[in-house]
């Protein structure tokens, strides 16, 4: 099914801009510059939105501006808003279990211990929504998960951060020409970031 609603996850706020848990907001930004979109507040949807337009369809673009653990506020309006089903959800997201410059797009499962992901299941009543996992690392010890998605990546992994953003935009086309399949196998089949 395409995705009618594309949510790039993160924390609204300067000084939660450049941290791992905003890898969500730094791809959909990328996309939103590529595509020449602008945002608006929509108070409704407790976010910022954007409309990207294709042949026949278009697809809400939204960046909550709730805190990431009330990321299901923002999504549940906008799907109610639109009638949308969790089929037509696409939800980018920081992942502590892919290291930098790896990303995934799968379809369903668990939060994986993800608070936005965990509060989006929880509004949905479900989780088989399309995820772009961004993979941001993991520090080694449970304990120091939420100091380390609060914390700035060094510049060498914000590199592999973004190259791997430039990729999964690459793939998008395919995303939303209904060709899901054909947009695994190619982000997935990159031989130089094989996980």
């Amino acid at each position: 099914m395409i995705p009618k609603l594309l949510v790039g996850l993160g924390n609204p706020g300067q000084k939660y801009s450049e941290t791992r848990h905003n890898a969500g907001f730094w791809f959909v930004d990328r996309l939103a510059a590529a595509q020449d979109l602008g945002f608006r507040r929509e108070a409704k949807f407790h976010g910022e939105t954007a409309t990207l337009r294709f042949p026949g369809h278009d697809c809400r673009v939204l960046k909550p501006t709730t805190y990431m653990n009330e990321s299901g506020r923002a999504v549940q309006a906008a799907m109610h808003f639109y009638a949308l089903k969790p089929a037509e959800l696409l939800v980018v997201h920081d992942e502590i279990d892919l290291p930098p410059g790896v990303t995934r797009l799968k379809r369903g499962g668990g939060h994986g211990g993800h608070n936005g992901l965990r509060d989006i299941v929880e509004c949905l009543g479900e989780g088989g929504f399309l995820r772009l996992r961004l993979g941001v690392g993991h520090p080694g010890n449970a304990d120091q998960v939420v100091d380390y998605v609060l914390d700035r990546p060094r510049a060498a992994e914000r590199a592999l951060i973004d190259d791997a953003i430039r990729r999964a935009l690459d793939v998008m086309p395919l995303v939303f020409d209904g060709h899901l399949q054909k947009a695994m196998k190619e982000l997935h089949s990159d031989a130089s970031h094989k996980s």
